[in-house]
């Protein structure tokens, strides 16, 4: 896995949660109106499995995911990066959501990575 300073590393653990957070609270909506969440609950799963492996990396965390988790997870994440990126290209130069949304993609990308070390 790349090294990051300490910085880029809360940001990305940062993103991670806010991405929970905003993730859980459509959970819960769609949960009132009765709607489908099957795709969301996979997605809060891969959200969940990539924070961890974060802090597992960087503050020595233990998890409780198998490699299939992992494995599973790691499609997910990188199943998000065209809608990511295609919201980055979208945004203005210098707006918050683009620097939120630069942040989320790298914090996405270290998790991949360290998936892929543990899974590979």
């Amino acid at each position: 896995m790349e090294i990051v300073s300490y910085e880029e590393q809360l940001e990305s653990i940062k993103a991670f949660q806010s991405t929970i957070r905003k993730s859980e609270n459509a959970f819960a909506n769609m949960t009132q109106k009765s709607n489908n969440t099957t795709l969301l609950q996979k997605r809060l799963k891969a959200l969940y499995i990539g924070l961890a492996l974060l802090e597992n990396v960087w503050n020595q965390k233990s998890h409780p995911y198998t490699e299939e988790d992992i494995a599973e997870a790691r499609l997910v994440l990188v199943g998000l990066f065209p809608s990511l990126e295609s919201m980055y290209a979208k945004s203005k130069a210098g707006s918050p959501q683009k620097t939120l949304l630069e942040r989320r993609i790298k914090a996405f990308h270290l998790a991949v990575q360290a998936m892929n070390d543990l899974v590979n």
